[in-house]
């Protein structure tokens, strides 16, 4: 399991897309839990970097009663993960057993906002402890304890995954999707993509211009199978290795061609878009 708990102290750098941020911070402000829908590399945990940020710089002296507020606890789920994982267990130290809290368990306790990246790679037995957390009572059992901790007001769970790779074992429920709102993300409109990739990719205008033209006919290509178009992750990784002095043909290969597929034919039909972008 990789976890994390920190203060964003920094302001992330994120380009709205439409309304995501006026209603995550109303969900946040009414306790309703938030459910992120959307295509690998295209900004979701970025927003959640950005609206754990907000929340915490909204200068309403919520941080004197609750020091967790702006604080982020992020875990990236795989099919091991339990819900033990995130509550926490028993550990040996000096020959005692002493408890050691989950991230789970440390984000009740402090105020912060919970996420859970691709929740649909865990085991079903995590959202045994999310339907507890994202319902009227708010709390999180914990098993090894005998306790359940109840979260205050501040305390949000945020989970996010791929529906392009949705299948009937790898899925959420029903009866936890309509425990969230849903937000839909998607790639950003062309002249966002623009900005974003210029910025993060520390290129100029013109050379993040041709990036988001690959992308977009990428992403628009009917004749072979990609299983995901290329992401705006995979944009800026092309950015930076043009920025570091990488031919712009050769970076775009490795960073988008080579990386969005192994098939040989898929390769090459990107490729091509590639050629005829930068000749």
């Amino acid at each position: 399991m990789m976890e994390s708990g920190y203060r964003i102290e920094q302001k992330p750098y994120y380009v709205p897309i439409r309304d995501e941020v006026e209603i995550f911070q109303r969900a946040w402000a009414e306790k309703i839990p938030v459910l992120l829908k959307g295509p690998t590399g295209c900004g979701k945990t970025r927003f959640v970097e950005f609206m754990a940020w907000r929340l915490g710089n909204l200068g309403n002296g919520l941080q004197k009663q609750f020091p967790g507020v702006g604080s982020l606890y992020t875990v990236a789920c795989h099919e091991d993960l339990t819900a033990r994982d995130l509550t926490g267990r028993y550990v040996l130290k000096g020959g005692e057993a002493v408890w050691v809290d989950g991230p789970a368990a440390k984000a009740v306790r402090e105020g912060a906002i919970l996420y859970l990246d691709e929740v649909v790679e865990a085991r079903k037995d995590v959202t045994v402890i999310i339907h507890p957390l994202t319902d009227y009572r708010r709390v999180l059992p914990i098993e090894g304890l005998g306790v359940q901790i109840e979260a205050p007001r501040t305390f949000m769970v945020v989970l996010s995954y791929n529906p392009g790779y949705q299948s009937v074992r790898k899925n959420l429920k029903p009866s936890t999707k309509q425990r969230f709102v849903a937000l839909n993300f998607t790639y950003p409109p062309v002249e966002k993509e623009i900005e974003i990739v210029s910025h993060e990719g520390e290129v100029d205008r013109a050379t993040a211009e041709k990036l988001v033209l690959i992308g977009k006919d990428i992403r628009g290509i009917s004749n072979i199978d990609l299983e995901e178009g290329v992401s705006t992750r995979a944009l800026i990784h092309g950015a930076r290795l043009i920025k570091r002095g990488i031919a712009p043909k050769r970076a775009c290969s490795i960073a988008i061609a080579q990386a969005i597929s192994d098939e040989p034919d898929e390769i090459q039909a990107v490729e091509m878009i590639i050629e005829n972008v930068f000749g």
